[in-house]
């Protein structure tokens, strides 16, 4: 699979900043993208939001008086997802990752197996593919009953974790695999969760991760907790926490830019 190469993004064309990250429809708490639903199926979602209006330091840094208090973040998004796990683990079953799986481990030099952290493994079901190819995945999750379905499913250590207070051992994993997971990290806090991920890794380990799109904001969606940044942005909070970039794309792959709602990425500490 090609990446793009890690130069500025060309471009969206007519695509305006108000379309990023926003052609989505919520349901069960995850995500499902439009353009993968029946046309007669769609609707729009609403999505009330509020921006920082000082982002001269790092590219969308909330200003402290602003950012709703951390501790809401995590109980009311993890809330959020306790309420409905069996749903959310029906509801995401199908979902194909495998082309981001596949760029994750793609980038990492070396010899498998791999020890990978899945970063938000939810329920466990790519804990499950990434074993399945050999590898030694570790799952961590904020949510309970995801850690306990993941650990079920998978048979894989599993670690619950708020990802807003992190303890991860330094120097252990091949790569961290963070599909869907780190847009809830709040602007004020991604240096240090990036750096906490950075720091985990082993010396050229790689970080993927894939996250819904957008113009900097960031707010509450349907009871979760939301940050949806553009390329340039999300680049400048990696690369100030020391990574390199390898690529990225958009997703789902084969359709027009504005119908790709999805940023994925990859990393080299």
């Amino acid at each position: 699979m090609a990446l793009a190469p890690a130069v500025p993004d060309a471009g969206t064309g007519n695509f305006t900043p108000t379309e990023k990250a926003r052609e989505f429809f919520g349901q069960w708490g995850e995500i499902f993208r439009l353009n993968e639903l029946p046309r007669r199926n769609r609707c729009p979602l609403i999505i009330r939001y509020w921006k920082t209006p000082d982002m001269s330091d790092l590219p969308g840094a909330a200003a402290p008086s602003e950012a709703p208090a951390l501790a809401e973040i995590s109980t009311r998004t993890l809330d959020h997802y306790n309420a409905r796990p069996e749903a959310f683990r029906d509801g995401t079953a199908d979902h194909d990752v495998s082309q981001n799986i596949a760029a994750l481990l793609d980038a990492i030099q070396g010899v498998a197996p791999f020890d990978i952290l899945d970063f938000g493994c939810g329920p466990g079901r790519d804990l499950v593919a990434i074993k399945a190819l050999g590898h030694r995945p570790v799952g961590l999750d904020g949510s309970a009953p995801f850690v306990a379905m993941a650990r079920a499913a998978s048979g894989c250590e599993v670690w619950q974790q708020d990802f807003l207070a992190l303890d991860l051992p330094p120097s252990r994993f091949d790569g961290v695999f963070a599909n869907a997971s780190m847009f809830h990290v709040p602007k004020s806090e991604l240096p240090r969760v990036l750096r906490q991920l950075h720091a985990t890794l082993k010396p050229r380990g790689v970080l993927f991760t894939s996250n819904p799109r957008g113009d900097n904001e960031e707010g509450w969606n349907r009871g979760r907790y939301g940050a949806y940044h553009d390329l340039a942005a999300w680049r400048a909070y990696a690369i100030s926490a020391g990574f390199t970039e390898v690529g990225h794309y958009y997703r789902p792959p084969g359709l027009p830019r504005e119908e790709q709602p999805w940023l994925a990425s990859v990393w080299r500490a």
